[in-house]
């Protein structure tokens, strides 16, 4: 059975060829980035893509969004210069460089969306997002595309410092901002609301206003004082694992641990009821 077609997935792909000049995209993206990016289309936006030399994505996105929009260009190719006679605004430099987004942000101000589509290495995706949140507005995104490029040998896979490890980071500090989890002490989960994994995508979704520290409230009514049964299962060893992630080495390595809290806490029954 077929879904029903998104008008906004197929504005996308219809931009996408035609785009007089070459764009390369994943199949899979349109859907992505039309979920993404469809609240902004026809809003007075500041939209910036880091990786444009063919330039056929400037004109998708322009086409895209809307001549409201103002669509900027970061290459650190000079001859991608040659899309300024084509009405964007086109900076050079670095992802990797700290001054060059100092400059960039110092005389573009604060944007509404960026988008990553640039070297795909790890350092210049962590670089790019780190550099670029503060000057995200609430409610505005970071797109970091090609992430797909963590799991692969020629960019340095595996490793514990690919940038999808490094998203694992803010996982945690984003939940950090429970008071009972202490795991991450960064600033990140003051800007970054929430993200969203896709095939190959990640969105960071920026809203300072709503980042608030998280405390437990009770709304104060009569409790019928219910048997905690939280760790019943444990008592009991009644949990249950997919069989395909039971043959993965995380599956395996969750079903060890299950059993060892298992026994531990049946160890401690034990004590109690013998005193």
């Amino acid at each position: 059975m077929l879904l029903p077609s998104d008008p906004a997935v197929d504005d996308l792909r219809e931009a996408f060829h035609n785009a007089p000049y070459l764009s390369n995209k994943h199949e899979s993206y349109f859907e992505s980035y039309a979920k993404l990016l469809a609240p902004y289309r026809g809003k007075d936006i500041t939209f910036v893509e880091v990786g444009v030399f063919s330039g056929g994505s400037l004109f998708m996105w322009r086409e895209f969004l809307g001549p409201k929009a103002r669509v900027i260009g970061v290459e650190f190719n000079p001859d991608a210069v040659r899309w300024r006679e084509a009405g964007f605004e086109i900076f050079i430099g670095s992802q990797s460089d700290p001054e060059f987004w100092k400059s960039f942000f110092e005389t573009v101000g604060s944007v509404d969306v960026l988008l990553d589509d640039g070297g795909h290495t790890y350092e210049q995706q962590i670089s790019t997002v780190h550099h670029a949140l503060p000057w995200v507005k609430d409610q505005g995104l970071i797109i970091v595309e090609d992430t797909h490029t963590s799991y692969f040998k020629a960019f340095g896979y595996p490793s514990a410092f690919t940038f999808i490890e490094w998203v694992k980071v803010l996982i945690d500090n984003i939940n950090s901002r429970c008071e009972q989890v202490t795991v991450s002490s960064l600033s990140y989960n003051k800007i970054v609301h929430s993200v969203e994994i896709f095939e190959s995508i990640v969105a960071f979704k920026v809203d300072k206003r709503i980042c608030i520290s998280s405390k437990s409230i009770s709304n104060e009514r009569d409790s019928v004082d219910p048997e905690d049964f939280r760790f019943k299962d444990f008592e009991t060893k009644i949990w249950w694992l997919p069989a395909g992630l039971r043959t993965t080495n995380f599956g395996r390595r969750l079903a060890n641990s299950l059993a060892k809290r298992a026994h531990r806490r049946n160890l401690r029954r034990l004590k109690g009821f013998f005193g």
